[in-house]
């Protein structure tokens, strides 16, 4: 779990940038921040479990799975409601998308840790 929560920590705030944040969330031209963003994911998990848990590899597939899915459906909500750090909605859907970012990483630390 620690080092799911240390990946998230690493490419959702120290290599995420503004084009990415900001990008991802827009009714147009959200799909390349989205997927560079999630791939950064995808590259910085698979790094840390090939160096922990190496037979696990494929979670780090899954991980950039969960991860697109969820941060399009913030980008849809985000978008449809033009959600920005005034509206009263902005801070919750922050809040739900972090929620389930950290719950994937629980269950995915569970399956590793059971397996």
């Amino acid at each position: 779990m620690l080092l799911l929560t240390l990946k998230h920590i690493i490419a959702d705030f120290l290599l995420q940038n503004g084009w990415m944040a900001h990008g991802k969330d827009q009714a147009k031209g959200w799909a390349l921040p989205l997927l560079v963003h999630c791939l950064i994911h995808l590259a910085v998990a698979l790094v840390l479990i090939l160096i922990v848990a190496p037979r696990f590899w494929f979670v780090a597939f899954i991980d950039f799975a969960i991860h697109i899915t969820v941060d399009r459906g913030k980008g849809l909500v985000s978008s449809h409601f033009k959600l920005t750090p005034e509206h009263p909605w902005f801070w919750t859907v922050i809040g739900v998308d972090q929620a389930l970012h950290h719950l994937t990483d629980f269950g995915l630390a569970i399956y590793i840790a059971a397996n």
